[in-house]
């Protein structure tokens, strides 16, 4: 990469500020309305491909991010400083929330069964599940004997108990958390032979990983602890082995090691050269292989390693070749590959000999179908599941070694149905979840020689839940193309539909990533409150196949921006909603979401979400240290060498594009620790929009000091966080700070 097309200087007519040049903090004139913090401006000028921006709140990025991903008390004085001061101001202004907050909280957590568990995971001898006990933040990893009949290895194994045998724990996590600011298990598994158990901390919200190994007939945590990893890790099948993705200083997945399991010397398997490839590693379904995956938005590439040498150097299956994407399985006596070659937009299955995966190969188990994007597929010795999306919606196949398929069918407008998949190879039965925006999560055991389904578990609402006092729909939304935009829309039956009623839409719209028409406990708060909750399925996503991605990236961007917008009026002329009355929420890129239908459009809305948001564009993609800027060139396109890239990119770019307008209310969110959408971003935002806001209405920042990308790990310190934004949409629309 050539640096020098990007060039920073400090301006000569940089604006002095009185020492110490920091934030001023909430303050108030007159009886009740605080004042929010000033920040400093020092602008600085940035040059690239011949264009020129000027920065006035480049001082807020930490030069010695790295370090505080990894410990956030590093950070600088001056933006702790400023941060704290935001974080008081909006407690200020949002004091008259309290109780409503305490309330939401106390309803989202009466709709959480406290002690709960998941359906036991059958894994040769064991059923393996995780448990919450009744004020638990954390989840405990348990096992237990298994009972019945099951195959190991072809032979039929069957065991039945007097008495019922006794729970073992392989970890509690709130033990592992406590004394922590933050805690989080990312990652957690046992060993094929079953004698050893790794789980993966990240201990800062930062996504740095350290991994620890357990011996289960011990119970010791052993000393040899891997540092500095991505919390990607898997045993090898002859359970000797451990591999692990690592995280290089920029937070970048780099190499994969290997080390004996239970502790020795490290060796290195696989340098990745290329910044912009993410890594990782797993173990084929069938245990037959090792396989390190490589890929970035538009390219893959996969190289394995025999179960039999687990030692030996990884082997390419097919050379990387730009827009081939392609993922890979083992299925006994063949691989089978998941891949979009020979235009096969929304992707197809194929196989290949064992001996020969390369493309040459290959040949169609599943062929293309446009419209019916392949997300994925399960093996079992004898059937393969794959799971589709189409209009917005999943379905199940399932497929015999014959060829012979089937499908799980719902009957719906929009619903979520997920393959959770088998957790052993040599059975019948798969695994599935299916909910909807009204129904609660029921998991499902289905046999797929026999078709025989078992209902395992059905999502407990202990507040309680009537299915029949809610309606779902589905409507479909014209965009400025001619396009249809799927929206699904959650309301109580006694909602009216007359514009009166207040309504929160949610989008997301890039890399690809589908808003699912699933059940949340928490959006009821809303919605029982009279509230109308719709999801618009955009563009940018993968709802309605790969193309409905392909044609919302790069220079198409702007199409996920104009769905949202044309979802929004298309509820206004159903009577949904008001101009006025609608409060946008989006996280990460979908905060860009936020940014974007913020400058655009501010009329629509009477507040604006933007959790973690990616919003300047610009900045971001042209600064390669960080962590995700090089492997998301081909989302975005790469404005540090493509003029035309970086004009587009500049038109839209939330941050540069913030002016003189009459802005609703908004409420930006981020953390301390996260390596995806670094803190200042919404840091920056807040500190230019505030200034140029016409409206008079507020604008809010809240940054978590002890978290990263996804906020709280406890789920009720995670509950808060969601009332607290809810509590902020109501006030949005209500003006809760003009009775302040």
């Amino acid at each position: 990469m050539n640096r020098r097309q990007l060039i920073v200087s400090t301006a000569a007519t940089a604006v002095a500020v009185a020492s110490p040049a920091l934030a001023k903090p909430a303050q108030t004139t007159g009886p009740s309305m605080p004042q929010p913090p000033v920040a400093k401006k020092i602008p600085v000028v940035i040059e690239q491909l011949g264009r020129t921006r000027t920065d006035d709140y480049h001082w807020m990025k930490d030069d010695n991010w790295q370090a505080v991903l990894r410990d956030p008390t590093l950070i600088k004085t001056e933006v702790k400083e400023h941060l704290t001061a935001e974080n008081a101001y909006r407690e200020a202004m949002m004091a008259s929330t309290l109780p409503l907050q305490q309330a939401m909280f106390a309803e989202m957590r009466g709709r959480i069964k406290e002690d709960d568990s998941s359906v036991p995971a059958p894994d040769g001898d064991w059923n393996y599940y995780v448990e919450y006990r009744t004020g638990d933040q954390h989840p405990r990893y348990m096992r237990v004997e298994r009972q019945g009949a099951w195959m190991v290895d072809g032979q039929p194994v069957t065991k039945n108990f007097v008495v019922a045998p006794t729970p073992q724990l392989l970890l509690d996590a709130n033990e592992l958390a406590e004394g922590k600011a933050y805690s989080e298990v990312s990652a957690a598994s046992h060993s094929p032979d079953h004698s050893l158990f790794a789980y993966a901390e990240d201990a800062q919200g930062s996504e740095v990983h350290k991994i620890y190994v357990k011996d289960l007939a011990t119970g010791e945590v052993l000393p040899d602890v891997i540092e500095s990893a991505t919390g990607d890790f898997v045993f090898s099948p002859d359970s000797q082995w451990i591999f692990w993705t690592n995280r290089d200083d920029n937070g970048r997945p780099d190499k994969i090691f290997r080390r004996p399991a239970r502790g020795g010397e490290t060796t290195l398997v696989y340098e990745e050269a290329d910044d912009g490839m993410f890594i990782g590693v797993g173990r084929t379904a069938d245990d037959q292989f090792i396989v390190i995956g490589i890929q970035n938005q538009e390219t893959s590439e996969a190289r394995y390693i025999p179960a039999a040498t687990p030692t030996a150097a990884p082997v390419v299956l097919e050379p990387r070749i730009v827009a081939l994407r392609y993922d890979v399985d083992h299925w006994g006596d063949r691989w089978v590959i998941r891949t979009n070659a020979d235009d096969a937009i929304d992707f197809k299955i194929v196989q290949a000999p064992t001996a020969t995966p390369a493309k040459a190969h290959w040949t169609d188990l599943v062929p293309h179908t446009p419209g019916r994007f392949i997300e994925g597929l399960d093996l079992t010795k004898d059937h393969l599941a794959r799971q589709e999306r189409a209009d917005a919606n999943t379905r199940i196949i399932i497929r015999d070694r014959a060829g012979a398929e089937h499908e799980i069918a719902v009957d719906e407008p929009a619903f979520a149905l997920s393959l959770s998949g088998a957790s052993e190879f040599e059975t019948t039965n798969t695994r599935y979840s299916y909910n909807s925006p009204s129904t609660p999560t029921q998991t499902f055991d289905y046999d797929m020689a026999t078709r025989e389904r078992t209902l395992r578990k059905t999502q407990e609402i202990p507040s309680g839940h009537n299915i029949a006092d809610y309606v779902v729909e589905r409507l479909n939304a014209p965009a400025s193309d001619g396009q249809l935009v799927p929206v699904t829309v959650l309301r109580r039956k006694s909602t009216p539909v007359d514009g009166s009623a207040p309504l929160l839409l949610y989008g997301y719209g890039s890399y690809g990533i589908p808003m699912p028409a699933s059940f949340s406990t928490n959006r009821l708060s809303l919605v029982d409150r009279g509230w109308i909750y719709a999801i618009a399925h955009i563009r940018g996503g993968s709802d309605k196949g790969w193309g409905w991605f392909l044609d919302a990236r790069r220079m198409t961007k702007k199409n996920t921006f104009t769905d949202f917008i044309a979802a929004a009026e298309h509820l206004i002329d159903r009577k949904y909603a008001t101009a006025g009355h609608i409060v946008a929420q989006g996280g990460s890129a979908g905060g860009l979401l936020m940014g974007a239908v913020n400058n655009m459009r501010p009329d629509l809305w009477a507040g604006v979400i933007g959790q973690v948001p990616f919003v300047d564009v610009i900045n971001t993609m042209s600064d390669v240290s960080l962590p995700l800027t090089p492997p998301e060139w081909p989302e975005w396109g790469n404005p540090i060498e493509d003029p035309e890239a970086y004009d587009y990119m500049m038109s839209y770019s939330p941050y540069d594009q913030v002016g003189p307008k009459a802005y609703p209310a908004i409420l930006a969110t981020g953390g301390l620790s996260d390596p995806r959408v670094t803190y200042w971003e919404p840091e920056k935002w807040v500190a230019k929009l505030r200034p140029a806001t016409t409206s008079g209405k507020p604008v809010l920042l809240k940054i978590n000091m002890e978290a990263g990308h996804g906020g709280a790990a406890g789920r009720f310190d995670y509950l808060k966080e969601v009332a607290h934004d809810y509590a902020f949409a109501v006030w949005a629309v209500e003006k809760g700070w003009e009775a302040a």
